[in-house]
């Protein structure tokens, strides 16, 4: 949303006109912008704003014109609201890694019952052998159940495509505010 104003978008268009049609009048711009805006009642730096931008809507200045100003702005909070909507996916994702993480824990002892106790360990060091491979140690041993796979794909790779999604989109708009604003 833009900022309210005081002054109608009918007077800033008459009172800039008169300042561009009376400006031949006065010794120089800025006498006629004091003069017109003691008419009108607003500031002299307030209308020559307005000059200015009139100057740059019509090309004689340099500078963004209303429009690229105001696309620019749309882009600028676009990306704002996606980097905060990013954020709040990468947490999301942590929380469920974690959470993913402590399911593991659970289910890697009673559960499933493949592991024996620290004290069965023949070298005395605590370490924890798979029982139907005495070999290998369980942290070697990445198999899930299938319960847990399908719940960590349920929530995977949804969160993936979607700050995947955002990621391109933020990339996108940075890309079109770098085109907009002159370097």
């Amino acid at each position: 949303m833009g900022r309210s104003s005081r002054y109608s978008p009918e007077v800033r268009e008459r009172s800039v006109r008169m300042v561009l049609e009376h400006t031949a009048e006065y010794d120089s711009q800025w006498a006629a912008i004091c003069s017109i805006s003691a008419k009108i009642g607003c500031s002299p730096e307030t209308l020559r704003t307005w000059v200015r931008q009139a100057e740059r809507d019509q090309g004689d200045r340099p500078g963004l014109t209303t429009d690229e100003r105001q696309r620019l702005e749309e882009r600028e909070r676009e990306i704002r609201e996606l980097r905060r909507a990013n954020e709040i996916l990468r947490k999301a994702s942590a929380y469920f890694a974690q959470a993913e993480q402590g399911r593991r824990a659970e289910c890697s002892g009673g559960a499933r019952g493949r592991v024996q106790s620290a004290s069965a360990d023949p070298g005395g060091r605590g370490r924890t052998q798979p029982r139907n491979s005495p070999e290998k140690p369980e942290r070697f041993s990445r198999k899930r159940t299938p319960v847990l796979r399908s719940r960590l794909d349920l929530v995977a790779q949804p969160l993936k495509r979607l700050l995947d999604g955002v990621l391109q989109r933020i990339v996108g708009l940075s890309e079109a505010v770098f085109h907009l604003v002159p370097v």
